[in-house]
């Protein structure tokens, strides 16, 4: 067998995965464009494992390894998109950037507007109590 033939095909596989996952918008596109990835790798194991004729069949074992990684890993990757979708509605990878949440001392007014009052003049204890643990995490945060 020559080995020309399923490394092209496998090139072919790779290279068409990678455009999948770098040009996608939608998470499970992105999903299924990984698994075009693996299986090109696993159709190299097996392609090495059948032209170097090893006895203990090294490409084949690292093949069922592979496969069994990427069934935990789309278990796992449907899973997150799923809950994604749930939450947000859409499936796109470009929206999973806003994902972060805002902490509560982040949104107390620091006084700069004219009719909210400075924040040392708060006069409930936990608004003072936000308003410092706020004011620790910026001064934490700045380099």
């Amino acid at each position: 067998m020559h080995l020309a033939y399923p490394a092209v095909l496998a090139a072919l596989l790779f290279c068409t995965g990678l455009y999948g996952v770098l040009a996608r918008r939608n998470a499970i596109l992105v999903l299924m464009s990984v698994e075009l990835m693996l299986n090109a790798v696993n159709l190299n194991l097996v392609a090495f494992d059948v032209w170097l004729r090893d006895r203990l069949h090294s490409g084949q074992a690292l093949t069922l390894f592979t496969i069994a990684i990427a069934a935990a890993e789309i278990g796992i990757g449907l899973a997150i998109v799923l809950a994604v979708y749930r939450n947000r509605g859409s499936s796109e990878v470009d929206r999973l950037r806003d994902t972060a949440e805002t902490d509560e001392a982040e949104t107390v007014p620091a006084g700069d507007d004219e009719g909210d009052a400075p924040a040392d003049a708060l006069t409930d204890p936990e608004d003072q109590a936000t308003a410092a643990a706020g004011k620790a995490k910026k001064a934490e945060a700045t380099p």
